[in-house]
């Protein structure tokens, strides 16, 4: 009896590798808030296929541990406390959401890559908390992970995946400036068409845009990048004991899962190894809830307008939430705003205030109109995929360029956060919910979205398992990787071409002197000869 039980569980086991066909050991590296919501959208559906997931752990505020997860947490021994690294994140929110969108352009990206820069010593701590402790990563080794999820805007978890000699995959949405993109994974950014993010540019720039394209770049690379780098290059030898840069290190990744996709990037060329799966995290929309179903039921033909500044933006000064609220009033749709403030004086009948709102299922409503949104990437394509134009109030990071994206496409309006008025407000409001162009436009975005021959998660999930189950995708790596910067523009053989044509002209000027010089001494032999005989 013993023994059949036994064979039974064998052949139940062999069951569930066999319904995803390999079950594997993944290990995550992980960033939080938005970033967050994507890679766990991933790792529950690698968990459903019987896949063992475990996250990295290092700051209770980086992903959220529930407790009914299927999800693994290996906590990271770092030796300072959360309320520490809690201390620097509301800095930096500060900063990002406070004093960033008054900055210009050049300002406020030189002002968030400091923000970043004073993070480095948290993040350093991270990484020596863990690479240093035998014990902890003998544990990790012991485990034979399969490969690992890294999320690069953390430093450290490529350099992990290099000790414990696991192939990995990089999950990001963009580097600053494409630098990593650029010249870690080796993706060409043909200045003259590929706007650089946070340069709120199209594909279709003007002379003078592309000069801004083209010094943002140089910004990003010279006036900022370098500095990370270096210190990276540095902490990433002494670790390893050899010299080897964080370039070479992140560039090692088989498989960049980007979260865009064609419905919302410009067309511009990437290798076999980037895969595109922006809105992985879009669902159907769910029941509403009862009582915000009445209340979406009760705008009638005018429909709701859903206002959301996502979850870092938890409320905004008095003046700010009353211009708002009183252009929210004039408008006849219903209003559904995630504002956790007070409640502001001019707030309308029609507008309604909730600490939380079910945005996916609001935005899959029929009755919604239109959404006034940040720009954050997540809310955007859940936008994009119900069919959805937006009024964008970007505040920082990547949602004005992301709105720019919007704009340009015809599926979005956007605000000045700093400058908003109420009458701003309401304009937008009524273009993008009156106007049939937005509507149409934010539905071809749609259309584009849901017809790809295979889901984004779906997508997400194969190429992971794929790296597992051949230990890596090196085939898809380019050579690129092996050469150094005058290979790769081929300077060498520019260099060989020019000195091959500079001696073939050496040559040939030196053969037609000569002749000349023997053609003359010729001519001069032959009229000497004339004048003896005359």
């Amino acid at each position: 009896m013993a023994s059949e039980k036994w064979a039974m569980a064998v052949l139940l086991l062999q069951l569930c590798c066999t319904s995803c066909g390999f079950c594997g050991k993944v290990l995550v590296w992980p960033c939080g808030m938005s970033h967050w919501l994507n890679l766990k959208t991933i790792l529950e559906e690698l968990v459903e296929r019987r896949h063992e997931v475990t996250v990295l752990k290092f700051l209770s505020i980086i992903v959220d541990q529930s407790k009914d997860s299927a999800l693994n947490f290996e906590n990271i021994p770092v030796s300072y406390g959360n309320e520490t690294a809690e201390n620097y994140l509301n800095d930096f929110l500060n900063v990002a959401v406070n004093v960033i969108p008054k900055l210009p352009l050049w300002q406020a990206a030189k002002t968030l890559r400091d923000s970043f820069i004073q993070m480095t010593g948290v993040f350093e701590d991270v990484c020596r908390s863990a690479l240093y402790n035998q014990t902890f990563m003998n544990k990790l080794r012991d485990a034979k992970y399969d490969v690992m999820v890294i999320d690069p805007v953390i430093p450290c978890g490529e350099l992990v995946a290099e000790v414990l000699q696991v192939p990995f995959v990089n999950t990001l949405r963009f580097s600053m400036g494409y630098t990593i993109e650029k010249y870690c994974g080796q993706l060409p950014i043909p200045l003259s068409y590929a706007p650089v993010v946070m340069s709120e540019l199209s594909d279709n720039m003007t002379f003078t845009e592309r000069v801004k394209n083209m010094m943002l770049l140089l910004f990003f690379e010279f006036g900022i990048q370098q500095y990370d780098f270096a210190f990276w290059d540095q902490f990433y030898s002494e670790t390893l004991g050899r010299p080897i840069t964080f370039c070479e290190t992140i560039g090692k990744a088989d498989i960049w899962l980007i979260r865009t996709y064609w419905d919302f990037e410009y067309p511009r060329p990437y290798l076999p190894n980037f895969e595109f799966v922006g809105g992985l995290h879009c669902k159907p929309a769910k029941p509403l809830p009862k009582e915000m179903e009445e209340f979406v039921q009760s705008s009638g033909e005018h429909g709701v307008v859903v206002f959301s500044l996502g979850s870092m933006v938890k409320n905004l000064t008095e003046e700010k939430a009353n211009l708002i609220a009183s252009a929210l009033a004039q408008i006849p749709q219903k209003v559904l705003w995630r504002y956790s403030g007070k409640k502001p004086a001019t707030l309308g009948s029609n507008t309604r205030l909730f600490s939380w709102i079910p945005q996916n299922d609001l935005l899959g409503h029929p009755k919604t109109r239109a959404f006034i949104t940040h720009g954050g990437t997540n809310g955007l394509y859940e936008a994009i995929y119900h069919g959805i134009p937006m009024v964008g109030v970007p505040i920082f990071a990547d949602q004005p360029d992301n709105i720019a994206h919007m704009q340009a496409k015809g599926a979005a309006l956007k605000v000045n956060f700093n400058t908003l008025t109420s009458a701003d407000l309401l304009k937008a409001l009524r273009a993008v919910i009156n106007e049939p162009s937005y509507k149409e436009n934010a539905m071809r975005l749609s259309r584009i979205h849901h017809e790809q021959p295979v889901k984004p998660l779906d997508r997400a999930v194969f190429w992971i398992e794929f790296v597992m189950r051949h230990k890596g995708a090196k085939h898809l790596r380019v050579a690129a990787h092996d050469l150094s910067w005058f290979q790769y523009h081929s300077l060498d053989v520019i260099g060989f071409l020019l000195v091959c044509v500079a001696t073939l002209a050496f040559i040939i000027t030196k053969c037609c002197l000569f002749t000349c010089r023997k053609l003359c001494m010729s001519e001069k032999k032959k009229r000497g000869n004339r004048k003896k005989r005359n």
